[in-house]
This record gives structure tokens, C-alpha cells and sequence, in this order.
């Protein structure tokens, strides 16, 4: 395990040397406000790492990083909403044809589960034709791939940072994969090197100050964990605090 970085749940060695390396090049570039494993504010992603580099009389840089160990974990979350959005329509379309002939080739499939005809369902699945559940296999893997498997172009999206970086093995750095908006910073014999240069995403200033309390509750996490503070010592001392303040 990389000195000094914590396991997660089912996290290899490699990960692991991969984000202590970004934290590493974050923190020596002026980014001294860092974290692993933050949730970011206005989505349901957590980062890696997430970094906040302060400027003097103004609100300071935010970037992210993640970190990926196998292509498999690459692709999974760099897909296209707008390819697969469009896939998904030919694929529904083509459900749609099949479940109407089917209707009238198979009346036996239709269940009385229904008051009015016209609305009961129908089971397609019983007679296992094999076009139909090839459609329906689709859909659904097209349907979990746009909600699920779409965190790169989201995070650019909903401007979560200013900029992005992806942290990669150099076995698995392709410039043609690499989402675009990010940066590539590729691990070679236990160094960082940037390969390509992240796009500015502009943010609010509110966004960036958003960002940096998340930074500091996940600091803030981890040193409990280190200190062992648990959560029932957290609300007696909650506890004795609003005890005090009352008297």
C-alpha cells in the first residue's frame, strides 16, 4: 500500500500509489488545500482527490483528479450522453415494432391485469424470442450506461472544478480516450508527467468556496479516522457542549 494514502474498500495497491502521485503534483503545485475521496457539491460524485489552490486577494483555483488503474475503469466512466441518447431512442423504437407484432402474432401473451383491455400488459419474456430479448438486453445496458457511466462528461457539465485531471498508468494512455475538457497526467517510473493541458472551466466564486468546505470536512474525516474519534464520542461532546452553552 502507498505510504501515507488510506485504503478504501476493495482499492488496489496501484490505485492507491496513483492518487498519493496527484497528491503529490497538486500539493507541488500550489495546491495546498487537498483531500482524497470528496463529495463534490451540486452532484452525487466524489473525487479522488480534490484540490483548491489559493490566489492572493481572490477566490482561489479548484481542480480534480481521478485516478484510473484498468481501461475497463476508464471507459466505464467516459461515455457520451448524446451518443448513447441517441442510441437508445433507435433501440426503443426498434422495441416498440417488435412488441406490436408480437401483440398480434401472440395474443396469448397479454395478461388481464387491467379494467380496460387496451391497457393490460403483456408477458413478451414467456415465449423467449431471441430478437426481443436482444433489444431488451440493450435497452437496459444502454439505459444503466447513460445514468451510470457518464462521470467525466457530468463533472465538466455541472462545472464541479475549474479544471480536471485524469491520472493514468502510461500502458494505458491513449490521447484519442482522453475526455474531452481533461487533462492527462500519466505515471512513469513513479513520477507525474502532464501530457495533455486540462480546459478552464470557468465557476462562481461561491462554487470554488462550496468546494474548499468540502475539502476541509474530508480532511476533517480522515483525521477522525486516524484519531479514532467515533461518532458516539462526536455527540457526547455535541452533547456537553449545547449542555454548557444553556446554563
Amino acid at each position: 500500500m502507498a505510504a501515507g494514502v488510506a485504503s478504501t474498500r476493495g482499492e488496489t495497491a496501484r490505485h492507491a500509489q496513483l492518487k498519493r502521485l496527484a497528491f503529490l503534483w497538486a500539493q507541488a503545485r500550489g495546491y495546498s488545500a487537498c483531500a482524497l475521496e470528496v463529495s463534490l457539491p451540486g452532484c452525487r460524485y466524489r473525487a479522488d482527490l480534490a484540490a483548491y489552490r489559493p490566489h492572493r486577494n481572490q477566490t482561489g483555483t479548484t481542480a480534480i483528479f481521478e485516478c484510473k488503474q484498468a481501461l475497463v475503469d476508464l471507459r466505464r466512466d467516459n461515455g457520451s450522453s448524446a451518443a448513447t441518447r441517441e442510441r437508445l431512442e433507435k433501440v426503443h423504437r426498434r422495441r416498440q415494432v417488435l412488441e406490436e407484432n408480437l401483440r398480434v402474432h401472440y395474443p396469448q401473451l397479454r395478461i388481464a391485469d387491467s379494467l380496460f383491455s387496451e391497457f393490460d400488459s403483456h408477458d413478451f419474456a414467456a415465449i423467449k424470442h431471441r430478437g426481443y430479448t436482444r433489444v431488451a438486453r440493450e435497452l437496459k445496458a444502454l439505459q444503466n450506461r447513460l445514468f451510470d457511466c457518464t462521470k467525466f462528461e457530468k463533472l465538466v457539465r455541472y462545472r464541479c472544478a475549474n479544471l480536471f485531471f485524469l491520472i493514468l498508468p502510461e500502458e494505458l494512455f491513449h490521447d484519442s480516450e482522453i475526455p474531452i475538457g481533461w487533462g492527462a497526467l500519466v505515471e512513469s517510473d513513479g513520477a507525474l508527467t502532464l501530457m495533455r493541458k486540462p480546459t478552464w472551466c470557468e465557476t462562481t466564486a461561491a462554487n470554488r468556496i462550496r468546494f474548499l468546505h468540502r475539502i476541509a470536512a474530508a480532511g476533517t474525516r480522515s483525521f477522525n479516522r486516524q484519531l479514532e474519534i467515533t461518532f458516539d464520542e462526536m455527540a457526547a461532546e455535541r452533547c456537553r457542549f449545547g449542555c454548557s452553552r444553556n446554563r
